[in-house]
C-alpha cells in the first residue's frame, strides 16, 4: 500500500472531529490494506512505529529535503527504512542515519513528508490514536468492538490482533488470551478531587500508597522471570532486585502488577526521575544497583498458577497477592468495607501517605475486575492539586480540529530580574470556547509569527494546574512543570501578579536529576506539551 494513501486518511481523521467519521475513515483503509502490510498500516495510523521511535531530534527531521512530484513510496519500504535508523550505531552513525532519513523523505510526496516527520517523532496528532484505530479494525473486520478491545488488551499489540481479524474475521479473537510471558497492558485509573469523592463514588474499596516510580508486571513461570514496563518493553537484565525478590515468593508461575521505587535512608522515596535515570542507565547493572538501588512493591496479581484472575473481584485477587508476595514487598493499603464509618481512617490514612513521601492514593474498589488497558471508573487516583498564576509568553498554532487556534501555551514565571522564566509548555484543559477566547486576545498581543510559534507580549495571565515539578536542563528556572493543565485564563489580573520563580520553586519540590522520559504509573509523565 502506498504511504500515500495513509498520510491521506491520517490527514482527513485528523481534520474531522466526528467519532464516527474518524471510523469510517480508517475501516475502509483497513480493509484495503494487503494482509502482509496490515499490521503496518495499523500501526502507523495508531501514531506508532513498530520498531519504537528511532530518536530523531527536530533539527535533524526538520532539515529540507527535496520532496519527490508523485507518490510512490510504499509502507513496507518504510518499515524497511526505519528498521535500518533502528540498527545504525558507532562511528559515523549520525552521518549515516541521515543519508537513510534524507532517502526516505526524498522518495515521499510533501503530504507524505509531513505524516513521515510526525510519525519519527512520535507526534502524530489526529485525535485518539488507539481507540479510534481499535474501532478502525472493528468496523472492517466485522467483530465487535469489546472483543477486539480484550483481545488487544491480553496480547498487547493492536497491530497483531488486528492484523489477524482482518484475515481471519472473529474466529481470531480466540487465540489471544493471558499467557504467562506474555505482558499484558496495564489497568489504568481515573481521578478523584478527594478522599471522600472517592469513597462516594466506589463504596467498599481498598485505598492504597500511590508510588512514584516504574510501573512494573514481573511474569514467573518456573526459574524463568521477565519484568515489563508499563509500555510492555522488557525490561529484565536491568532491574535485578525485582528478579531476586520474584524467585523467593511462594509460587512459580504467577503474573503480579506492581511499582519499583528507590527509597533513602530514612524510607522517603527517591524522586521518580532518579528511577528513570536508573533503569535507562547505559552503565553497568551492577553499577546501577549499587549507586541507586531499588526495591519492587505490588498492589495486584493477574495470573497465580492455573488460574487466570482477570475477572476476579479485588477483595479476591488481594488475598491470592498476600499468599504469592510477602508483606515488604506488598503496597501498604488500608480495606474501606464501610465508607460512612471509615471515613476518618481513610483520611488519615493518605495524610500519612503523603507524610511519607508519596504521590497520593488510588482507590479501588473491593468487588471490581481488572480491566486491562483501560481507564475506568473502578480505580481512581486522588493526588494534591497545586495551582499557579503564570504568564503566556508564546503559543503554537494548533492541529487537527485546533486548526487556526492558537493552542499549545509556553508559560513563564516572574523572575527576580523583571524578566520571565519559562517553566513548559499545556495544551491541556482547553474548551473550544477558551482556545477562541485566547486566540483573539494574543493575536492583539503578538509580536512576531513564524507560521508554527506566536510569541506575545507577556501580558496574559492564566491560572494552571500541575501535579509537582521535575528537573530540566531546557528551562531556565531549571524545573519543568508536570501535568500542567489550564484552569482559566486571568484577563483580571495583570502579569505583575502572576506568581515568581521564587514562589514556584518554593511549592512541590523537583522530582529530580534531568527532564527525560520513562516509563511512568498508570498516567504518564513530563511537561504537558
Amino acid at each position: 500500500m502506498l504511504l500515500a494513501e495513509v498520510a491521506r486518511v491520517s490527514r482527513e481523521v485528523a481534520e474531522t472531529s466526528a467519532r464516527s467519521r474518524k471510523t469510517a475513515l480508517l475501516a475502509e483503509l483497513f480493509a484495503a490494506a494487503p494482509a502482509a502490510e496490515a499490521a503496518l498500516v495499523i500501526s502507523y495510523l495508531a501514531g506508532r512505529l513498530p520498531q519504537g521511535r528511532p530518536g530523531l531530534g527536530w533539527r535533524t527531521l526538520g532539515r529540507e529535503v527535496a520532496p519527490a512530484d508523485h507518490p510512490t513510496l510504499g509502507v513496507a519500504e518504510v518499515d524497511a527504512a526505519v528498521a535500518e535508523l533502528a540498527v545504525v550505531a558507532g562511528t559515523g552513525s549520525q552521518a549515516e542515519r541521515r543519508r537513510i532519513l534524507d532517502a526516505l523523505l526524498g522518495a515521499a510526496t510533501a503530504p507524505e513528508q509531513r505524516f513521515l516527520r510526525s510519525l519519527l517523532s512520535g507526534e502524530v496528532r489526529q485525535g485518539a490514536l488507539d481507540a479510534v484505530a481499535l474501532e478502525g479494525v472493528a468496523a472492517a473486520a466485522g467483530v465487535p468492538a469489546a472483543e477486539l478491545r480484550r483481545a488487544v488488551m491480553l496480547d498487547g499489540s493492536l497491530p497483531r490482533v488486528g492484523a489477524a481479524v482482518l484475515a481471519e474475521g472473529a474466529d481470531a479473537l480466540g487465540r489471544f488470551t493471558l499467557r504467562v510471558g506474555r505482558p499484558v497492558q496495564p489497568m489504568l485509573a481515573g481521578t478523584a478531587a478527594s478522599i471522600a469523592d472517592a469513597l462516594a463514588a466506589l463504596g467498599p474499596c481498598a485505598v492504597e500508597e500511590k508510588l512514584d516510580g516504574i510501573r512494573v508486571q514481573v511474569h514467573r513461570e518456573g526459574e524463568e522471570i521477565h519484568v515489563y514496563t508499563r509500555s510492555l518493553d522488557e525490561i529484565t537484565g536491568r532491574l535485578p532486585e525485582v528478579v531476586r525478590a520474584a524467585r523467593a515468593f511462594a509460587g512459580d508461575r504467577f503474573i503480579l502488577d506492581g511499582e519499583v521505587i528507590g527509597q533513602r535512608a530514612d524510607g522517603r522515596p527517591v524522586p521518580f526521575q532518579d528511577i528513570a535515570s536508573r533503569v535507562g542507565s547505559r552503565v553497568d547493572v551492577e553499577t546501577a544497583r549499587r549507586t541507586l538501588p531499588v526495591t519492587p512493591y505490588f498492589f495486584d496479581v493477574l495470573a497465580a498458577g492455573e488460574d487466570v484472575l482477570l475477572d476476579r473481584p479485588v477483595r479476591e485477587r488481594y488475598a491470592v497477592l498476600a499468599a504469592l508476595v510477602p508483606q515488604e514487598h506488598r503496597v501498604r493499603r488500608l480495606a474501606v468495607e464501610d465508607p460512612a464509618g471509615q471515613a476518618v481512617e481513610a483520611e488519615e490514612f493518605w495524610a500519612e501517605t503523603l507524610r511519607r513521601g508519596h504521590e497520593g492514593v488510588m482507590a479501588k474498589a473491593l468487588d471490581s475486575a481488572y480491566a486491562a488497558g483501560r481507564r475506568g471508573r473502578y480505580w481512581l487516583k486522588v493526588k494534591p492539586v497545586h495551582t499557579l498564576d503564570l504568564v503566556v509568553l508564546a503559543a503554537e498554532w494548533g492541529h487537527g480540529r485546533r486548526t487556526g487556534f492558537l493552542s499549545n501555551l509556553h508559560l513563564g514565571a516572574r523572575a527576580a530580574d523583571g524578566t520571565f522564566a519559562m517553566l513548559g509548555k499545556t495544551f491541556k484543559g482547553l474548551t473550544d470556547e477558551m482556545l477562541r477566547w485566547q486566540t483573539a486576545r494574543l493575536r492583539e498581543l503578538a509580536v512576531q509569527d513564524d507560521g508554527f510559534t506566536v510569541r506575545v507580549r507577556p501580558e496574559l495571565v492564566v491560572e494552571i494546574a500541575y501535579d509537582g515539578l521535575q528537573r530540566s536542563p531546557r528551562y531556565p528556572a531549571g524545573v519543568a512543570l508536570r501535568f500542567a493543565r489550564v484552569l482559566r485564563h486571568r484577563p483580571d489580573k495583570s502579569a505583575d501578579e502572576a506568581d515568581t520563580v521564587e514562589a514556584v520553586l518554593g511549592g512541590p519540590g523537583p522530582a529530580a536529576t534531568d527532564d527525560r522520559s520513562g516509563d511512568r504509573t498508570g498516567d504518564g509523565t513530563g511537561e504537558a506539551s
